[in-house]
């Protein structure tokens, strides 16, 4: 039996070895995707907009993040050494805050796979083995539960245990994949054998238990790491097992909003339209599409696209931020916190837009990107990156916000009695779930830029950077790639190594990129040029080869839907990917932002790149019109033809608003009422 099992430990350690022989990451060997990844490092920032924020993330963000979660304050690190034995003290923290330190692992993982610092290698060891230490015997650990006598594991889902295990498998494959060891690998292992001998079952009690579902990523990864197909198994059936049982109050269930909340009253198969907390609902959705790029199932990849056409098309502010209130309900009436409600509604004053929910709008879409290979859906997780994720931090990347409306105004909102929306950015948030789950993204996200194609490699994201990897047939290619995208529009790709046999080169051309115009070596290309799709470039490419795209950046004004009422006769102003706001900071003291009219004509708005401002953006300047006439008071009141005086302002890009304050409260809009010219 010894000989047998050391040989089957032996062939699990060949396979991973293999796995990182061949860099494997993501969806790269996945048989149903479409778009596949390349390995992380393969590409790598140069200089622009990605590299300066990569630069902040490895040099502040992660930083500043460390002396959190390490020391007194956030305590995650802590709550692992009470548990290993190394102190003595109590659980502190929320209930998930576990899966918060995972999530920072990660981006600092990243980090390292650009920088290869050994010092943060042997930073992550250490945190390895107090976790190992704290693991029990049979695979188990949450400390949230094993510092808390008076609670029994898996009893009741209100304590995250799903969501944990899922940060703690995908972090531990990464590690894996970027480091080639195995130590964090073996802990996910362990306690991934403890799921599957826990949860492949059809009985209710955990059959209903697998919500705020990161499990189900976590273990599609691990599936790719170890080949094992029970992983992927697992991951399946807890996808099965949402809708399939009758929604009820039980003791499993007690303490947290049931049914649509947490996306278990419909099949997934059979869903339409996105409901319940955004952040549950879109790394449930993320996690289907990793099955499907597995399991090819036409049904599930169905339903994902339905979901996804829901919130882009009726629920997605134009920032791609999602999740439109702290509380509501659904269309089946049940109550929902932090999340999707009827389609159209979209406040801004109230938006909650969790910076979570929309980090996870970006994963959802990336990975449809790779299972369907259109266009549409790089533009949604661009239209994310650039905006509504990037406002979750500010430019030092040492100060957070939780919620993300699209306008802030003063004395409207009793801010005591919310527990994550606030007037300014904090130091630190109690609940510290966004911060690193948006520094993992701004870390990996040159592992997004690229995807490979059955012949050839497609340009998802545009941005200085060099990429040197191989093409699904083993060949090499390496690109080098020089824009000062998204503040301008023009892109160079030069081939620096390719096979001399023809294979494509695919260029994503934005929605909103009307008018963009193709080169290579300064000539034109028989190939159609359309926005919201990929053009397809096929020829023997040689060394020393150009590309160049030209992308119109006007300064466009945006509407919503007619449904939209919040919005209606008010327009946004977007450049590119980049949405604009006005903040209280540009106008002069007595003003308020509900006091800007935007006069509508949008060609006599000015962009232009300030390298001093907001750490570098296209500031757009032109004139406003200022309403003086007193807004009056109560509910309704009578009102003449108001006097309003012109007034020449700065609009900034909607991320980097709250940056000038200094810690004071600042008013922001992004829709302004608009007289037309």
């Amino acid at each position: 039996m010894k000989k047998i099992i050391i040989a089957a430990f032996g062939i699990l350690a060949m396979q991973i070895t293999f796995a990182q022989e061949k860099g494997i990451l993501n969806n790269a060997e996945s048989k149903h995707v479409k778009l596949k990844s390349v390995n992380m490092g393969d590409c790598q920032w140069t200089d622009g907009f990605w590299a300066d924020k990569f630069k902040v993330a490895e040099e502040k963000m992660i930083p500043y993040m460390r002396s959190l979660l390490t020391g007194d304050t956030g305590h995650a690190l802590n709550n692992f050494k009470i548990a290993a034995g190394h102190k003595e003290g109590e659980h502190k923290g929320m209930r998930w805050h576990d899966g918060d330190f995972y999530k920072f692992m990660e981006a600092a993982m990243y980090v390292y796979a650009q920088n290869k610092d050994p010092k943060l290698l042997s930073e992550l060891d250490g945190y390895i083995a107090i976790i190992g230490e704290a693991q029990l015997e049979d695979g188990y650990l949450q400390t949230q539960i094993q510092l808390n006598d008076d609670v029994e594991r898996y009893d009741n889902r209100k304590y995250h245990e799903m969501y944990n295990s899922g940060h703690l498998l995908t972090s531990a494959c990464i590690h894996n994949r970027i480091t080639g060891q195995t130590n964090f690998l073996d802990i996910a292992i362990k306690h991934a054998d403890l799921l599957v001998s826990l949860f492949m079952t059809d009985d209710e009690r955990y059959g209903r238990f697998g919500f705020n579902q990161t499990q189900i990523m976590g273990l599609v990864e691990l599936y790719r790491t170890t080949k094992e197909k029970k992983y992927l198994n697992l991951a399946e059936k807890f996808i099965n097992n949402r809708g399939a049982y009758e929604v009820k109050e039980t003791p499993e269930t007690k303490g947290y909003p049931i049914g649509d909340m947490v996306q278990e009253r419909t099949p997934i198969r059979k869903s339409s339209e996105a409901v319940g907390h955004a952040v549950l609902a879109l790394y449930y959705y993320a996690g289907a599409a990793d099955v499907a790029a597995e399991t090819g199932e036409q049904e599930l990849i169905d339903a994902l696209d339905r979901l996804w056409m829901n919130v882009a098309l009726e629920k997605m502010y134009v920032t791609g931020a999602v999740g439109q209130t702290h509380y509501g309900a659904s269309t089946n009436r049940d109550k929902i916190e932090e999340g999707f409600i009827d389609g159209y509604i979209m406040p801004n004053l109230t938006a909650y837009n969790e910076t979570c929910a929309n980090v996870c709008n970006s994963m959802f879409s990336y990975r449809m990107l790779g299972l369907k290979g259109e266009s549409k859906y790089a533009d949604i997780m661009e239209l994310v990156l650039y905006n509504s994720a990037l406002s979750g931090i500010n430019l030092d990347g040492d100060r957070y916000y939780y919620a993300n409306p699209l306008r802030v105004l003063h004395g409207t909102r009793d801010y005591d009695k919310m527990n994550t929306e606030f007037p300014t950015r904090q130091e630190y948030l109690d609940c510290f779930c966004c911060p690193p789950n948006l520094v993992r993204t701004i870390a990996k996200v040159s592992g997004w830029a690229y995807s490979l194609s059955s012949n050839g490699v497609a340009v998802n994201l545009y941005g200085g950077n060099t990429l040197s990897t191989k093409l699904l047939d083993g060949s090499k290619i390496k690109l080098k790639q020089e824009t000062m995208y998204p503040w301008e529009g023009d892109v160079k790709i030069t081939i620096q190594e390719s096979k001399r046999k023809p294979f494509d080169i695919m260029l994503r051309i934005p929605e909103w990129a009307e008018g963009s115009k193709v080169l290579v070596n300064g000539e034109a290309v028989a190939v159609s040029v359309t926005p919201g799709t990929f053009t397809t470039i096929n020829r023997k490419w040689r060394k020393g080869d150009i590309i160049r795209l030209d992308m119109p950046m006007d300064v466009n004004f945006v509407e919503g839907h007619s449904r939209i009422e919040e919005v209606r006769n008010q327009v946004a102003i977007k450049r590119g990917p980049v949405v604009y706001c006005v903040e209280s900071v540009d106008l002069p003291k007595e003003s308020s932002v509900i006091d800007v009219y935007i006069k509508g004509d949008a060609e006599k708005l000015t962009a232009e790149y300030r390298s001093d401002f907001l750490g570098g953006v296209s500031a757009i300047t032109g004139e406003v019109l200022l309403r003086k006439t007193d807004n009056g008071k109560g509910l309704y009141h009578k009102v003449k033809k108001p006097n309003m005086e012109t007034y020449k302002t700065t609009f900034v890009p909607y991320y980097a608003w709250s940056n000038r304050n200094k810690g004071k409260e600042s008013e922001m809009t992004v829709f302004l009422p608009v007289i037309w010219e």
